[in-house]
């Protein structure tokens, strides 16, 4: 009997990908670069066009490390969800998500809950595409896919199956994975992630990470955020005090601001850990 209930339970949960009134349009642009093929193909992925990968060689040109960064973050991502999870959160809002790999957000928090809930948010119908195929048929827990974008805080908040999907009585993991670094000051950033948090219930979790020139020459991070200048967004880097204020008046957990390889590493980490050009924390509100 009880396995026939689980199947019913799956059947009415069945994982979903939809798109709201006044959505972001579903022009791929493959002419233009956009930062979520870039870091596609930074990966290793095959889900980008000619434009992104010339664009990406470039940033690669610039800085070899962006690889190694990309690949640094998606560690960083993996161990925070997993963290938060492990502390009894059990529903996701990953806005920026990317288009979808191996490791994703709610493959990590499922591992720990089969019943965790997630949605993902991002403004590339690309990732709409793949996200379609990735979540299609029945699955542990239940995933939503919205196209919208993060300067829209209160239509990502307000969005049906955000609404439908995730209960903001209980604590909600935010995860702002590489993403807050493609807001450059007037699209005010700060602003943005304080008018989400506010919307959810103490013992929610912030997971951020965020690019930072602070161990780049002039000369290099000028060249890189000259590619970016000429993809769909910009790339502005912060210093590890500007990341540290998206925490402000949450509980910091150990270690606090750290390049994302020396977040709560699960092996020795490499030789210049400590100056990756990605910064990453995890906070608690109260």
């Amino acid at each position: 009997m009880k396995a026939e209930v689980v199947v019913v339970e799956q059947s009415l949960e069945q994982n979903s990908v939809r798109q709201p009134e006044g959505a972001p349009s579903a022009d791929l642009r493959p002419e233009v670069p956009h930062p979520a093929r870039m870091y596609d193909y930074y990966l290793g992925g095959k889900d980008n066009f000619p434009a992104d990968r010339e664009a990406a060689e470039r940033a690669l040109a610039a800085n070899p490390e962006f690889r190694s960064t990309a690949r640094a973050n998606r560690g960083f991502l993996q161990r925070a969800v997993r963290f938060v999870a492990q502390q009894g959160v059990d529903q996701f809002l990953d806005i920026g998500t990317g288009i979808p790999t191996a490791g994703n957000t709610h493959e990590i928090a499922q591992q720990v809950d089969p019943q965790a809930r997630v949605v993902y948010v991002d403004n590339d119908p690309i990732v709409l595409t793949h996200a379609r195929a990735l979540m299609a048929g029945m699955g542990r827990g239940r995933t939503d896919v919205l196209q919208a974008d993060l300067r829209d805080p209160a239509g990502i908040l307000a969005a049906a199956q955000v609404r439908e999907l995730l209960d903001f009585d209980r604590p909600v993991a935010l995860v702002l994975a590489a993403v807050l670094h493609f807001l450059p000051a007037e699209d005010k950033p700060f602003a943005i992630v304080e008018e989400l948090l506010a919307a959810l219930a103490p013992g929610s979790y912030l997971v951020l990470s965020h690019g930072t020139a602070d161990f780049l020459p002039p000369e290099v991070r000028d060249r890189v955020t000259g590619v970016y200048t000429k993809a769909t967004a910009p790339l502005v880097g912060r210093s590890r005090e500007e990341v540290r204020q998206f925490f402000d008046g949450l509980e910091l957990l150990e270690p606090g601001v750290v390049t994302v390889p020396l977040w709560r590493p699960e092996e020795e980490p490499a030789e210049g850990s400590d100056r990756v050009s990605m910064y990453g924390a995890v906070a608690r509100k109260s």
